[in-house]
């Protein structure tokens, strides 16, 4: 009896033991979360509004279906090119950026209802003389790359006989024809009304051709997603929730309504003060992460850049042939496909996520790390041989010799360049921008895309590029008066 008691409560106290630390399933872990991808210049389907809240047709409509279904969204606005992208390689798990639905994208990817009827239509600059496609012969058409308006543009371009020029963003695709580079440009119908309602001095002149609609994509296995998202639209309309999300940006239809529900996002004072008040903040945030990329990536890039480059100052043939390599392979490769190779790429082939900072601290990681490299192993080669010879000749082995005679003349040749390094790096975070990553550059265009004022906000971003960059040269000149001094 004894040890049946004792067994009896072993039995038990392990039983309640089990229960405490099994979860149990309550609604919140019935919830799945899923990434989904979006645009971040596309108003009015996906924009940020003043306080910087991403807000928007598609982002307020996933939001919604997310709640009637009962699961969650972690919604990433990365750019339209970027979220097809990070679907393909399963980084993340569906997009809503205004995808028009066509039979290329229904091969590649599962393709929701249509939740939303778009037509193509062209604008030109106010005052224009084109008013058709037939005015286009010998002209130049500006263009939105992966957007069905420019599919349709380039399908009818033989046609017509115009030229096209391709821009990553619509904020720049409207300025080339309202500074008069192209003479039109193509663009969905609500998009490009919404544009001119905020301030765009454009025209539509042809009535929405090819008409389509927009839908939610998602990779082929993710059938569960797509269920859940169709049964949520279709609840939506019927509840009226759906015409009430549409009118809250769209308004009803008609011109006055459209233009009251685009001030409701806009920013009361459009002055450059203004403007710049308004947005402090949201620059500063880009500017924060910009540095923390620069930092970080300077560090790894660093350590990168003297380890290779010492490699290539030893007496070893293998040593110095990886060093080369590796300064030839990652100092060759622009950086835009390296970052675009490391985000996109490589999680396809290794089967794993990588989230996008990740990425592109790798990115100029190898990049920088590979022009260090080139001038930490040119630094040391700079320093005269003889040098070397003499404190061989002293009985030195050749590691004691690099360090204590080698190395200390060389740091004072290296050092303004690794400045200098800086820099670049911070530079070249603005590259970075086309995996999502939201620096400096990214909030520009996320604030230009509410506003339309694009060269207010593009010289805000330039003068803090400058002052930071100046800031930095002088820390340069004064680090190289320091050093040459010791």
């Amino acid at each position: 009896m004894h040890r049946k008691s004792y067994l009896t409560a072993f039995t038990t106290l392990f039983v309640a033991l089990l229960f405490t630390l099994w979860p149990a399933p309550t609604a919140q872990a019935a919830e799945k979360t899923y990434t989904i991808g979006t645009d971040v210049t596309y108003a009015p389907f996906e924009f940020a509004n003043e306080k910087n809240q991403y807000v928007g047709i598609d982002i307020d409509l996933m939001n919604a279906i997310a709640k009637v279904e009962g699961f969650k969204v972690n919604i990433k606005p990365v750019g339209f090119n970027a979220a097809v992208q990070a679907l393909e390689a399963g980084q993340i798990d569906g997009v809503i950026a205004g995808m028009s639905i066509t039979p290329e994208r229904q091969q590649k990817f599962l393709m929701s209802d249509p939740y939303y009827k778009v037509g193509v239509v062209m604008a030109v600059k106010q005052g224009s003389k084109i008013k058709s496609l037939k005015q286009l012969k010998g002209q130049r058409v500006a263009v939105k790359t992966g957007t069905a308006a420019g599919a349709y543009a380039l399908s009818v371009k033989d046609k017509y006989g115009f030229s096209t020029v391709t821009f990553d963003d619509s904020n720049n695709m409207y300025q080339d024809v309202t500074t008069g580079n192209s003479v039109a440009c193509f663009e969905d119908s609500p998009v490009m009304q919404y544009a001119i309602n905020t301030g765009m001095k454009l025209s539509i002149v042809t009535k929405p051709a090819n008409p389509t609609g927009y839908g939610f994509a998602t990779n082929k296995k993710n059938t569960a997603l797509m269920a859940k998202f169709n049964a949520g639209l279709k609840k939506l309309k019927a509840n009226g929730q759906y015409t009430k999300i549409v009118q809250k940006y769209l308004g009803t239809g008609s011109k006055k309504s459209q233009a009251a529900a685009n001030k409701k996002n806009q920013e009361t004072d459009r002055s450059f003060w203004g403007l710049l008040k308004a947005n402090w903040g949201t620059l500063m945030g880009g500017l924060q992460e910009t540095l923390l990329v620069t930092i970080v990536a300077i560090i790894f890039a660093t350590i990168v850049g003297i380890l290779i480059g010492l490699l290539g100052v030893l007496p070893n043939v293998f040593a110095r042939g990886i060093s080369t390599t590796f300064i030839y392979i990652f100092r060759g490769l622009p950086l835009l496909v390296l970052a675009l190779f490391i985000y996109t790429g490589v999680p396809s082939l290794i089967g794993t996520k990588v989230p996008a900072f990740v990425a592109g601290i790798i990115t100029l990681t190898l990049n920088e790390g590979a022009y260090t490299a080139a001038f930490v192993k040119g630094g040391i080669e700079a320093v005269d041989v003889g040098q070397m010879e003499a404190a061989r000749s002293l009985g030195l082995p050749f590691g004691k010799a690099l360090r204590k005679v080698i190395l200390p003349q060389g740091i004072r040749i290296m050092v303004p360049s690794f400045v200098n390094q800086f820099i670049i790096t911070l530079k070249d975070t603005s590259i970075l921008s086309i995996i999502g990553i939201l620096e400096l550059t990214q909030t520009g265009k996320i604030i230009i895309a509410r506003n339309m004022e694009g060269f207010k906000i593009w010289t805000m971003v330039a003068i803090i590029y400058v002052v930071i960059i100046t800031l930095l040269t002088w820390f340069s000149k004064w680090v190289q008066k320091k050093v040459q001094a010791s």
